[in-house]
C-alpha cells in the first residue's frame, strides 16, 4: 500500500501506473516482453509468499522450531505458481521459503487416489496458529 500511496503522490521511485506481482505468468511475460515496465510491477509478495514468510519466521519463533524443520506446501490452482517458488527472489537467508506447491486438481486427485471422504473424519478443534482476531479489522471493513 505504501509504494501505492508513495507512486500517487509522485514520492514513488518509479512512473505509473503501477502493476500487480502476484501472478507469476504475468511477471515472466513483463520480463521476457515488455522489461520496460519492470520498474512499474509493485515489489509486494503474492499472497502464498506473504503467508509463507510469516510461517518461516513469525510463526516458526512462535513454536520455537527451526524454520529449516518446517516443510511447507502451497495449494494453488495455476501450476505457474510452482515456477513462482524457485524464483531467486523469493529465498530468505538461502531459506526456501515454499519447499513445494500442487495445484487443486493435484491434491483433488491425492484425495480421490487415497479415497478419502470428509464426512468420514472424525471433528476437531479448530486450529488457529496465529491466536484469535481482536476484531480490529472489522472497524476497518476489512
Amino acid at each position: 500500500g505504501n509504494e501505492l500511496i508513495g507512486q500517487l503522490l509522485g514520492h514513488g521511485e518509479h512512473p505509473a501506473p503501477m502493476f500487480t506481482s502476484c501472478c507469476p505468468g504475468w511477471i515472466n511475460l513483463v520480463e521476457k516482453h515488455f522489461p520496460e515496465f519492470i520498474p512499474n510491477v509493485s515489489t509486494a509478495k503474492s499472497p502464498q509468499e506473504m503467508l509463507a514468510s510469516t510461517v518461516k519466521t513469525y510463526f516458526a519463533q512462535k513454536i520455537n522450531v527451526d524454520p529449516k524443520d518446517i516443510y511447507l506446501v502451497s495449494v494453488m490452482p495455476r501450476t505457474a505458481k510452482k515456477d513462482e517458488v524457485v524464483r531467486p527472489q523469493q529465498f530468505y537467508n538461502e531459506l526456501q521459503m515454499i519447499d513445494a506447491v500442487i495445484t487443486t486438481r493435484e491434491l483433488a486427485k491425492l484425495i480421490k487416489n487415497h479415497k478419502i471422504n470428509f464426512l468420514d473424519l472424525p471433528d476437531e478443534e479448530y486450529d488457529a496458529p496465529l491466536g484469535l482476531s481482536t476484531g480490529a479489522a472489522a472497524i476497518f471493513g476489512v
